[in-house]
């Protein structure tokens, strides 16, 4: 499997329920939107360093041996690096590659954050209604955020560029009381 978006939803599904009735253990880290604004917009942070930082947060509780982790970034090596000085454990085998779902653990860990995240997104339709799959390729998700920014404002990363893209068309601004 080269990428688990590219599995329809109930294959993952099925995957998610197998994988971990056999996994030996796994951890997810669920990352809200203002954490990952207030890295985007850091001086000193990025994403990437946002996503390294999570995953030796996972590493250290697991401590496994041997590690794959798929890098977000193209420069592995500045990647590992960043990543091994949040490491606790120094004698990590760790082998960071980009693209890494060629490796069978890094594909079932995919699998389980996209099911994860579809179901969290599930969670959230509930509360605030449906807004599609909430990628900003979603016509349905770009709509949502135009008409409800400012109903729902803990849900949208202001740093995400579908909301950047309203804002700067002027259809995100602050609200008059006559608009609600």
């Amino acid at each position: 499997m080269k990428d688990s978006k590219h599995l329809t939803k109930n294959k993952r599904e099925q995957l998610f329920a197998k994988l971990k009735a056999i996994a030996v253990d796994y951890e997810l880290v669920i990352i809200q939107p203002k954490e990952i604004d207030t890295a985007v917009n850091s001086v000193s942070n990025n994403l990437n360093w946002l996503e390294a930082v999570k995953t030796a947060m996972i590493l250290n509780k697991l401590q496994p041996d041997k590690a794959i982790v798929d890098s977000p970034s193209h420069n592995t090596q500045a990647y590992k690096d960043f990543l091994l000085h949040y490491i606790l454990n120094k004698s990590l085998e760790l082998n960071v590659e980009n693209k890494a779902e060629q490796y069978l653990p890094v594909a079932a860990a995919s699998v389980i954050a996209k099911v994860t995240r579809d179901n969290e997104i599930e969670k959230l339709k509930k509360v605030v209604g449906n807004f599609g799959s909430g990628y900003p390729s979603d016509p349905k998700t770009r709509q949502f955020a135009k008409e409800n920014w400012f109903r729902f404002p803990k849900i949208f990363r202001k740093s995400w560029s579908t909301y950047k893209a309203l804002s700067n068309q002027g259809l995100i601004s602050q609200k008059k009381l006559n608009n609600f």
